[in-house]
């Protein structure tokens, strides 16, 4: 698998068949936990929509997910993802159906109902 960095605000997540790389366009540019959790969530919705394919039969080599985000403030955090599927040669009569699958991807039902989140300082 292969995370792209497409700049501070997107990944791309796609099939390499090799090991999970980390990929920029620039050698300055850091992979940021704002990134990592937009890989979360394309990884994920790969990972499901890769699980519905094999199971119906679909051609998904070339399927890769492009995750993008918006940042509000007060406080300063993610305010909106968009996720783009790209899956050349799915059949539109299909698109409806993966839609609805790559919304079962349990990093974005986490988004949607988030957790209780407890940090303590140990010493």
């Amino acid at each position: 698998m292969r995370i792209v960095l497409l700049g501070e605000d997107g990944v791309r997540v796609e099939q390499s068949g090799g090991p999970l790389t980390v990929e920029a366009a620039r050698p300055d540019e850091v992979y940021s936990p704002f990134h990592m959790m937009g890989s979360g969530l394309g990884v994920c919705t790969l990972s499901v929509l890769q699980s519905w394919a094999a199971a119906a039969k679909l051609d998904a080599s070339r399927l890769a997910i492009e995750v993008r985000w918006e940042f509000v403030e007060d406080p300063h955090r993610i305010g909106r993802y968009d996720v783009r599927v790209e899956w050349p040669g799915l059949a539109e009569n299909r698109r409806a159906a993966a839609e609805r699958v790559a919304a079962l991807c349990a990093v974005k039902a986490t988004l949607a109902h988030p957790p209780d989140v407890d940090v303590t300082v140990a010493a």
